[in-house]
């Protein structure tokens, strides 16, 4: 038995020798830029690293001062907890607005869609930057002098802790509802026009018809916006380092703006705790991961009922 078992093996293999060859780089890459930097910050997480001198094994030890010791890191959890519920409920709520509105096939409808979609692929640090001169706390600030005539005084926008998080959530959600309504509007277009009729003609309002046949039949994509805006909104950097960064906090004011990977990068490149930073990388990886499987669920099961 053994050897009839072996000889389709080595026939399998002589067959596809020259495809098993040709991805043995991209095999290698993968190796060496993916799994082992990721096995490596593994490794990191539990020890006492500097990266000048050698890594000292420390157990468990950053992990438990990352969750029960560490006040900066639970603020920043608060901060971006607060931030990814809302970016994602209001993004995905607009995305959704802009596809039912713009969903047609007319010049104007695409001209829509091309402008609320230029965001998502224009670069992210022109975009930062841009926003912090809108927000710059004087009167060249583009709000500052749109305040000035309605005749209100000088915000200091970037300076008040209270407006950081909806600062950030506006930016994210100007930025990103584009993606999100162009794979609406992909997701529409695939819906069959007989159904509406069929429901018209049942004498379904246009509410019962968006009820009762579009989310449904959207729950898909939906599930797709909301999982890729959650992994996105919880790695948010650029906003907050480009615009609420300080000289003496990576956070902004009171760290009003502090969130995950901010602090990440705050302790690993500016204290060089690389180890400690790196338990922070695993801390959030799984969180992603437990509220993106979370997230799957519940839209497979909402699928079943």
């Amino acid at each position: 038995m053994g050897t009839h078992t072996a000889q389709p093996q080595r026939a399998r293999l002589r067959r596809y020798a020259t495809s098993y060859a040709m991805l043995l780089p991209f095999l290698a890459l993968f190796l060496a830029f993916l799994v082992w930097p990721l096995a490596n910050s593994l490794f990191l997480s539990f020890t006492d690293f500097d990266g000048i001198t050698p890594a000292r094994l420390t157990g468990l030890e950053n992990f438990g001062n990352l969750l029960f010791e560490d006040d900066r890191f639970r603020h920043a959890l608060g901060n971006t907890f607060i931030y990814v519920l809302a970016s994602v409920v209001i993004g995905t709520l607009l995305s959704l607005g802009l596809a039912l509105a713009f969903s047609g096939s007319s010049w104007p409808h695409r001209i829509m869609r091309t402008i609320f979609f230029l965001p998502s692929v224009t670069s992210s640090i022109a975009l930062m930057l841009m926003w912090k001169w809108i927000f710059f706390p004087s009167d060249v600030g583009l709000a500052n002098t749109v305040v000035g005539w309605l005749g209100g005084s000088t915000v200091q926008w970037l300076a008040t802790p209270s407006l950081t998080i909806p600062i950030l959530v506006l930016m994210s959600v100007w930025g990103g509802m584009g993606y999100g309504m162009v794979l609406y509007v992909a997701g529409l277009n695939t819906i069959p026009g007989e159904y509406y009729e069929a429901a018209r003609i049942d004498g379904a309002t246009a509410w019962q018809q968006f009820r009762s046949i579009t989310l449904p039949l959207l729950r898909p994509v939906t599930t797709y916006v909301v999982v890729t805006g959650l992994i996105g909104a919880f790695q948010i950097f650029e906003a907050v380092y480009i615009v609420f960064r300080g000289t003496n906090s990576v956070g902004g004011v009171l760290d009003s703006g502090l969130m995950i990977v901010p602090y990440l990068y705050d302790q690993g490149f500016t204290h060089f705790q690389l180890g400690y930073a790196s338990a922070i990388a695993w801390v959030l990886f799984a969180i992603i991961f437990v509220i993106s499987m979370i997230n799957l669920r519940l839209g497979r099961a909402m699928k079943e009922l």
